[in-house]
């Protein structure tokens, strides 16, 4: 026995089990969201080979953080995700948040825009501007971004079916600014695979969906190269119920797939390894969120080399963008919030996120007043400039309780990528609903264990206040900003060249039915200010749209 092992012996013999007697724990098993045990201590027993599993930061498999020095050369990018009502009110948000020290932006679209409808269409009634900025043409998105230098600003799209429509917009708007390609700087979301696991937003068929987007690969690689042209998601899929390990081995499942349609198409995996961004969510369980971070750098590193033979470094590198969870905030004690946004937040550093964005504490209510987007922006700031944990690299690395988490997730999360992998790879995992019912048996225990108080969610199911608490001031979207929207589309189509728009639709037509890259014929069609609709609608003609499968 050990010198350790010895006195951890005798620790529990004469201290722990004395007290054991006197007081009995709080619950009878202690676990993550995704049922990895807790144990009650960690020790030097519990390590690993430092050298081949943690590492160093900056330095394969990136355990420790893709930079050398991390935080003490340059801050995450701050980023507010935004867009309401009109592109006029949403640009306006976007100078808010710039004079307040956002480094980036990031794009909410509403649900029209990013199902292929225009606002004047009648399947979308009473839906536009609701849950993010109205975009049914090139005028839209110039408007949007009136006043906002491209070439020194980073933009960040959530957008998806329609992402290869509003990717080219933004160029267009960047050539209109006389801003080179080459200087454009953000990451469009782009993640289909995704939206038929989660949120719904589709409308192709994978197949031809997987065509669009490396169609995009492909262009902005020689034409964008600094801009990220997708965003591997797993934030939808923990907010849709998923565990930390099913948001890590789902959203690199998704990954590999892209990586294989992208060599499919003939692409470098090298090249498109160095542009390739993902996003994750931060939720509640400290430890395991920044455990989570940590466990999906060092098992998508080895997945770049092992399995697709990557050479660079770069390209073996897990960037990615964080997003506090907004499932997690409740209208109950809305305030509680700001405490969680913290939590989250600090979590999200202490795991070396590239790119952060805090939600507002009045997100279970209603889309965020500027008082409280102020207060999740400040909540970023003081981070980091007052908590001092960016004056060190990876500061929680070497914890006992945080490497055990590690390399229990990252574990776990790779026996459900080679179980993926046993059923033919992503796609055919989520045609068949299996990745679905995994996230939907997790939201279901999750479920049940809130409504039996196993699990305490304060404000809610415990520590109820006796009356309501006063509820914030809320945005609300004028009702008139629809039909606003329709008239300013109405002038678009009356003020255009229509034979020229007639044209352009017919060579983005063309281009669908052939093996030509659609991007190129897409950024003359919005820049004929042919509208997301219509181009949306030519896609369809060609490709179809997507059935959900009838077993799921």
């Amino acid at each position: 026995m050990s010198k350790a092992d010895s006195a951890r012996h005798q620790w529990e013999e004469k201290i722990l089990q004395p007290a054991l007697k006197r007081y009995s724990e709080l619950k009878k098993t202690f676990q993550t969201d995704s049922q990895i045990p807790i144990e009650r201590l960690y020790t030097p027993a519990d390590g690993q080979d430092y050298v081949e599993k943690v590492g160093f930061p900056g330095a394969f498999p990136f355990t420790r953080g893709i930079q050398p020095t991390m935080y003490r050369a340059r801050p995450w990018t701050m980023r507010q995700y935004a867009g309401f009502a009109s592109a006029k009110e949403s640009n306006r948000r976007y100078r808010y948040l710039l004079e307040r020290g956002v480094a980036g932006l990031s794009v909410a679209f509403d649900l029209p825009t990013q199902i292929g409808y225009d606002s004047d269409n009648p399947l979308v009634e009473g839906e536009v501007g609701r849950v993010g900025v109205s975009i049914d043409s090139l005028a839209d998105m110039e408007i949007l971004f009136d006043g906002i230098p491209l070439d020194r600003v980073s933009t960040s799209m959530t957008i998806n079916a329609t992402a290869a429509i509003l990717f080219a917009m933004y160029i267009a708007v960047g050539d209109k600014q006389g801003v080179p390609r080459s200087s454009l700087r953000g990451t469009v979301q782009n993640d289909i695979l995704k939206e038929y696991i989660a949120r719904g937003t589709y409308i192709f068929p994978p197949k031809p969906s997987l065509r669009i987007i490396t169609d995009m690969f492909a262009f902005s690689l020689e034409e964008v190269p600094q801009y990220h042209p997708i965003s591997v998601s797993g934030y939808h899929l923990r907010e849709a119920g998923a565990t930390a390990v099913q948001e890590v081995a789902f959203t690199l499942a998704d990954g590999i797939a892209y990586i294989e349609a992208a060599l499919r198409a003939g692409l470098d995996v090298d090249a498109l390894g160095e542009r390739l961004s993902f996003f994750f969510a931060a939720h509640n369980h400290f430890l395991e969120e920044v455990a989570k971070f940590r466990a999906a750098r060092r098992l998508w590193s080895r997945t770049l080399r092992e399995r697709f033979g990557a050479r660079s470094e770069q390209a073996c590198m897990l960037r990615f963008h964080t997003q506090t969870a907004g499932v997690t905030l409740t209208a109950q004690q809305p305030k509680n919030n700001i405490v969680r946004v913290a939590l989250q937040a600090l979590a999200a550093v202490l795991g070396g996120t590239q790119s952060l964005h805090t939600d507002s504490y009045d997100e279970a209510l209603a889309l965020p007043a500027e008082e409280a987007v102020s207060l999740a922006l400040r909540t970023q700031q003081v981070i980091a400039h007052e908590s001092g944990v960016t004056d060190t690299v990876d500061p929680l690395g070497g914890s006992y309780a945080v490497e055990a988490l590690t390399d229990a997730i990252e574990e776990k999360a790779a026996e459900y990528i080679e179980r993926i992998d046993g059923m033919g790879g992503m796609l055919k995992a989520i045609e068949t609903g299996w990745v679905q019912q995994e996230i939907q048996e997790a939201a279901y225990r999750h479920q049940r264990a809130v409504e039996a108080k196993e699990t305490v969610i304060v404000g809610l199911n415990k520590y109820q206040e006796g009356t309501e608490e006063g509820r914030p001031e809320m945005l609300r979207i004028d009702l008139a900003a629809e039909e606003a929207q329709k008239r300013r589309l109405s002038r678009v189509r009356t003020e255009r060249d229509s034979g020229a728009v007639d044209e352009a639709l017919r060579a983005v037509r063309t281009a669908a039915q052939g093996k030509e890259n659609l991007m190129p014929p897409l950024l003359n069609a919005v820049k004929a200010y042919a509208t997301v609709g219509e181009i949306s609608d030519v896609l369809r003609e060609v490709f179809g749209e997507h059935q959900v499968p009838t077993q799921i």
